[in-house]
């Protein structure tokens, strides 16, 4: 655990996507907030001039990199700009010259367009926004992409997904260098109140299934995400989308490419998911809410999915604790 402030640096150019860069300041900011000289952060440029993010933001950085000094933890965020072959050689260029004395590099998004030209990445598992998988795995075949995650670390390199899981990635970082209750203070502070892990997937279920809908299917996903503790039978189902129950098994299999049972399974798993780390329910009461009959096939399914029992995934992403009365009351007369 760190005695002094590290010292973080983010490589920003025009094109930047501006959450990407603006995220992790954010967090190392509110941590610096709950333990004042945590992190000294660091904005910086390739030739230290002002730059434009993607949405036009304008940023002034503090210095060009070359002349930022020590680097403990280097930033490389996402942006369209980056996927453009003359701006991701410079950066990969500048990252490595940079990497000999970082303890750790890290791509935010589509950072890894400017981390994976230096072969830091080669036969190392990383991860990248679910968009943009099949380009980078044409692009750097040596690297083992894994975009069914949020974040990987894997050795001194970090990768995170699509944009807000820069949050969860700097959340992560916080919590490798002065432990979980500082990593939670941050979360609760930026109303992150759904800690994610590392292992889980870039995009929920009910957003997955409503996506692969179409316009047979769509009313009805919307309407199943929203009634998981009804009587989601087949003939149930196939009754609401006006089809037999042998028609609507199979075009549902069709669309989803899952039995229509194996897909509300997931969903109400998905679903008691978020209420474990969302919530102090009774993982009794979180079975029911979510659907399932008994807690014993709860508990079966959950562990069958997720490899562990529903009170150990609690425990290894507890909820936030609730405010006291009064913490968020706000004094609006005048001092």
């Amino acid at each position: 655990m760190s005695t002094s402030p590290i010292r973080v640096v983010l490589l920003g150019y025009a094109g930047v996507q501006t959450l990407d860069l603006a995220g992790p300041l954010d967090a190392f900011a509110s941590a610096n907030l709950a333990r004042a000289g945590a992190y000294l952060t660091l904005t910086t440029s390739l030739d230290g001039f002002p730059f434009a993010s993607e949405s036009g933001l304008r940023i002034a950085p503090d210095a060009a990199l070359k002349d930022v000094g020590p680097i403990d933890t280097l930033i490389v965020p996402g942006g369209a700009a980056l996927r453009t072959p003359s701006v991701h050689e410079k950066i990969a260029e500048a990252v490595m010259k940079c990497s000999a004395g970082c303890r750790r590099i890290v791509s935010v998004c589509t950072g890894i367009y400017g981390v994976a030209p230096t072969g830091l990445l080669d036969a190392r598992r990383a991860t990248t926004h679910w968009r943009f998988a099949d380009d980078v795995a044409t692009r750097f075949p040596a690297v083992r992409l894994d975009c069914d995650r949020i974040f990987i670390k894997d050795g001194p390199l970090y990768t995170s997904a699509g944009i807000t899981a820069a949050i969860d990635l700097a959340l992560a970082l916080i919590e490798e260098d002065y432990g979980p209750k500082l990593a939670l203070t941050v979360a609760r502070d930026l109303v992150v109140y759904l800690k994610r892990s590392g292992g889980q997937r870039q995009y929920s279920e009910p957003l997955q299934f409503q996506a692969r809908a179409g316009d047979r299917f769509a009313e009805l996903a919307a309407w199943i995400a929203s009634h998981l503790s009804d009587d989601l039978s087949v003939e149930q189902l196939a009754a609401r989308a006006a089809l037999s129950p042998r028609q609507f098994s199979r075009r549902f299999s069709q669309t989803f490419g899952q039995t229509p049972s194996e897909r509300i399974e997931a969903l109400r798993l998905d679903a008691a998911r978020d209420h474990l780390t969302g919530s102090t329910a009774q993982v009794e009461a979180i079975a029911t809410a979510v659907g399932f009959r008994s807690d014993d096939a709860f508990r079966r399914a959950f562990d069958r999915r997720f490899g562990l029992s529903p009170s150990e995934y609690r425990r290894r992403f507890p909820p936030a604790p609730l405010p006291h009365p009064g913490d968020c009351d706000v004094d609006f007369s005048p001092p």
